[in-house]
């Protein structure tokens, strides 16, 4: 029996209902396929993960971009989602999801949009990969009524697994001032359809089990990319991890933004001895073939092992039935969490906070901000045809902030290099008529 027959027929459910194009796929396997073939995931080819892809780099390093990120975070997503008898489709479809909506720059393009996005209900990744999979990335267009686009019109399991945190903007369980959300204000019918069947008081904040694979699987995979990538481009000398002062340092940034409140330092310092005591650690690396293989092989030690860990502590917590939707709750132990942590802590410390990046993205946020400021004062000139047209549509409502929302729509949708070039071509150029047709001339290059 395939996976996806154990699946409710709700579970399988679209928003706008429609045929099958083609028997014999299931349609989780068409939800994949949707995702896979979306302009949104290619374009995060040019979105920055933690190095800006295009900038300072070397011949020989290729850091991973937010691309290359989803596609290994769904290779440990599925096979993980796989071995808990998940359908292996919906677990993949999120997790090449989970980041469409993040835009330039990465999560430092993630803050300037929130700031430009205050008069409009502020901007979250998560809350707008949502807002692409059932509105903005063109596939389906409602013929029920609504007479607008629902997107790829994924079915409801797996937009459920692909919502992180679902709730609102203020609705977090626990923190109603957190700054994490899945859905805005706007795309709440559709998400209310998405969460029918969702435990809980209403609203139900419980993620689905293969949103939390999806979860732990993007974890997984930017903690340990993310030190390889540093190690490989030399931002890291893994003799640092040895030394005092950089310990405390490096605890520090774990406690701080990485590990559970309360952390210890010296719980963190045992989660990073244990990592150091396996012999598959690269205690040094010097860009040689063997040394690149040796971290190849650490990396994929760390994969295996948190996969296992969660595995392990999974199955000892529901036994060896098939897990899905709402039957249980995955369960990674502390320790695991804490090794995790310390590996962000890594790529934070040695990559992140380096002087010359942190020049950098302050000029990526003045050069966002910029280009928000000039696409309010200028549109519809300077949106893409797509963006346009709903911009018109807002402005014939008097809606502002509706407007605004395209806008932010528009810039959240462009890669580094298109905000770039957006960003000098409206800057540089004469003010146009506000209603002048826009010419090709000036649209931002694709990609």
């Amino acid at each position: 029996m395939h996976a996806a027959d154990a699946y409710a027929a709700a579970d399988a459910e679209r928003f706008d209902p429609e045929p099958d194009k083609r028997p014999g796929r299931t349609a989780f396997q068409r939800d994949r396929a949707r995702v896979q073939h979306s302009a949104a995931l290619r374009r995060l080819a040019g979105k920055t993960q933690v190095v800006t892809p295009d900038t300072g780099a070397t011949w020989d390093t290729t850091p991973r971009t937010r691309l290359t990120h989803s596609l290994e975070c769904a290779q440990i997503g599925r096979d993980l989602g796989a071995a808990f008898g998940c359908d292996p489709d919906i677990v993949e479809a999120a997790c090449l999801a989970h980041d469409l909506g993040h835009p330039p720059f990465g999560h430092n393009g993630e803050r300037a949009l929130d700031e430009i996005a205050r008069d409009c209900g502020g901007f979250e990744g998560n809350a707008q990969s949502l807002r692409l999979l059932t509105r903005l990335e063109p596939k389906r267009w409602s013929e029920g009524g609504s007479g607008r686009s629902v997107g790829l019109n994924l079915t409801r399991a797996t937009l459920d697994a692909a919502t992180k945190y679902p709730w609102p903007r203020g609705g977090h369980p626990s923190d109603p001032a957190s700054g994490k959300y899945g859905v805005y204000a706007d795309d709440l019918p559709v998400f209310t359809w998405l969460r029918a069947g969702a435990p809980g008081t209403p609203p139900p904040t419980r993620r689905c089990f293969e949103a939390q694979v999806m979860d732990w699987a993007d974890d997984i995979a930017y903690s340990v990319h993310d030190v390889e990538d540093g190690l490989h481009a030399g931002h890291l000398d893994p003799a640092l991890l040895l030394s005092g002062p950089e310990r405390e340092e490096l605890f520090a940034v774990a406690a701080r933004r990485y590990a559970p409140p309360g952390t210890e330092p010296a719980a963190l310092a045992d989660a990073l001895d244990r990592l150091l005591a396996q012999e598959w650690w690269p205690h040094r690396y010097d860009g040689s073939a063997h040394a690149q293989a040796r971290l190849k092989d650490a990396t994929s030690q760390l994969i295996g092992r948190f996969c296992l860990a969660a595995e392990h502590a999974t199955r000892a917590a529901h036994g060896p039935g098939p897990l899905r939707r709402y039957a249980a709750e995955l369960v990674v132990p502390p320790a695991t969490r804490l090794e995790c942590a310390v590996l962000k802590a890594v790529a934070d410390r040695y990559v992140i906070q380096r002087p010359d990046f942190a020049r950098q993205r302050a000029r990526q946020r003045e050069l966002l901000t910029e280009l928000g400021q000039e696409l309010v004062r200028r549109a519809p000139d300077g949106l893409d045809p797509q963006y346009r047209a709903l911009f018109e549509d807002a402005a014939r409502t008097g809606d502002d902030a509706a407007r605004l929302r395209v806008i932010v729509d528009q810039i959240a949708a462009l890669t580094d290099a298109a905000a770039r070039w957006l960003h000098a071509h409206l800057t540089r150029a004469p003010r146009a008529p506000r209603h002048s047709p826009q010419t090709p001339a000036t649209r931002p290059p694709r990609g």
